[in-house]
């Protein structure tokens, strides 16, 4: 029997961090919820207890850490801060996420004008993750046009995510943690290509305004 991963989520304390821990401990993986603050991260574990109860879902699944230790412990580390907060925290875990897979979900959004596309000068926000800690980390791209509200209920969510990253096996892991979330996921090709997905979450935000809604993407003919 294959032995699940263990995923600590860095910025968990945040909407989109505890929906994909939500999502990941109700498909049987542990995680662990990190933050700069260990009394947030404790906080948010008491929430997602609660929903977790009231899902009839095992939560000695989950526990919280700051985010240095939660980096060290986990085999696979997730991003989910805001981008002005990106580097600052890799910085503070660049030596625990040594040889390890770095899913990073963050989208380059500058306020106010988060319905325009505004890329950082290394080409994406993944691109300035793998610049900053190197080829010793394989830094993966995913989940920037799924709707956090979508990730925290329950329900089934009509959406696929785009996975870009330098490393095939390590886009072919998160393929597997992106379909237990019960989406489907897509290999787009190296970290190059994480500035597409990260502009669309721009394009997604405009198109939500106008109709007052979370939308996602879906491919088609595959």
């Amino acid at each position: 029997m294959e032995t699940k991963p263990l995923l600590a989520v860095l910025g968990g304390t945040g909407d989109l961090g505890s929906g994909l821990a939500l999502r990941w401990i109700t498909a049987g993986y542990r995680v662990i919820i990190g933050s700069r603050d260990r009394q947030k991260a404790t906080a948010a574990c008491a929430e997602l207890r609660e929903i977790l109860a009231e899902r009839d879902v095992d939560s000695s699944l989950l526990s919280d850490m700051d985010n240095a230790s939660a980096a060290a412990a986990a085999n696979i580390v997730v991003l989910t801060v805001p981008f002005s907060y990106q580097q600052s925290t890799l910085a503070d875990v660049k030596e625990q996420l040594a040889g390890k897979i770095l899913i990073d979900v963050t989208v380059p959004l500058m306020p106010p004008k988060v319905g325009t596309v505004q890329l950082p000068a290394a080409g994406s926000a993944a691109q300035t993750a793998q610049n900053l800690l190197g080829d010793g980390v394989k830094v993966v791209s995913a989940f920037q046009n799924v709707a956090a509200d979508h990730l925290k209920s329950g329900h089934p969510i009509d959406c696929d995510v785009l996975i870009c990253g330098n490393d095939p096996d390590a886009r072919a892991a998160v393929v597997q943690l992106v379909e237990a979330c019960g989406l489907r996921g897509f290999q787009a090709g190296p970290i190059q290509n994480a500035a597409a997905a990260e502009a669309l979450t721009s394009v997604l935000i405009t198109i939500n305004r106008q109709f007052k809604c979370h939308s996602g993407i879906r491919l088609t003919g595959v």
